[in-house]
């Protein structure tokens, strides 16, 4: 179900309890709870369907039910662990700039990915702790997958040996790689993943390093 979809009907679903409440408090005086549930049995609630379908009326009780779960599945912890170890290398790149880097729009967009990218990578820590310490689902650890976009040890080798203009045509012609990988993955995500939170961090980086490979094509 898509991110757009859970989301209004988890909105439909508050409002419903919202107007149940609301029910309750103003029919307070006697007979209240008989008021609230005639109330509440005459609320509805307009829930959104899936792309290509008409909306449907529920009631507070069906919309609850109706909510979507969004307990973490394999490719949940799949992305986390992966773009972990994606975002790690892109750092290591990164870090050489300051040093090698000849451009200052280089030395600037790697200040900027590095400035994007730790924070994301903290996130994702929390989320995979908060969710079973980082192991997938049946004890797997999707880290050690092969990812597309990664720099290859010798590349990585030929960006540490380069410097001024060699190292700034090296870095981004790597580094657009990179995020083409990371856009790959998220997309993945996007598609296969169930946790909100995840599909929310995927989102963040399809947006993000699709606008810095614009910026990084045209310097």
């Amino acid at each position: 179900m898509a991110t757009g979809v859970r989301r209004s009907i988890a909105a439909s679903v508050a409002l419903a309890a919202a107007l149940a409440l609301g029910a309750c408090e103003s029919n307070s005086g006697n007979d209240s709870k008989s008021k609230a549930e005639k109330a509440n049995s005459g609320a509805s609630v307009v829930a959104p369907g899936k792309p290509g379908e008409p909306a449907k009326t529920l009631t507070p009780e069906q919309a609850t039910k109706a909510a979507p779960k969004d307990t973490p599945n394999d490719a949940d912890f799949a992305y986390a662990q992966m773009m972990i170890k994606h975002h790690g290398q892109a750092l290591t790149m990164t870090d050489l700039a300051a040093d090698r880097a000849a451009s200052t729009q280089v030395k600037r967009i790697a200040e900027r990915i590095s400035a994007a990218q730790r924070p994301e990578i903290a996130a994702m820590e929390g989320w995979l702790a908060n969710n079973g310490a980082g192991k997938a689902k049946g004890g797997h650890d999707h880290g050690s997958m092969a990812m597309p976009g990664m720099a290859t040890d010798a590349q990585l080798k030929q960006l540490r040996a380069a410097k001024g203009k060699a190292f700034d045509e090296l870095f981004l012609k790597l580094m657009i790689t990179h995020h083409q990988g990371a856009v790959t993955m998220a997309t993945d995500a996007l598609s296969d993943g169930n946790n909100i939170l995840i599909q929310e961090m995927a989102n963040d980086v399809i947006s993000q390093q699709t606008s810095e490979i614009g910026r990084m094509r045209k310097m």
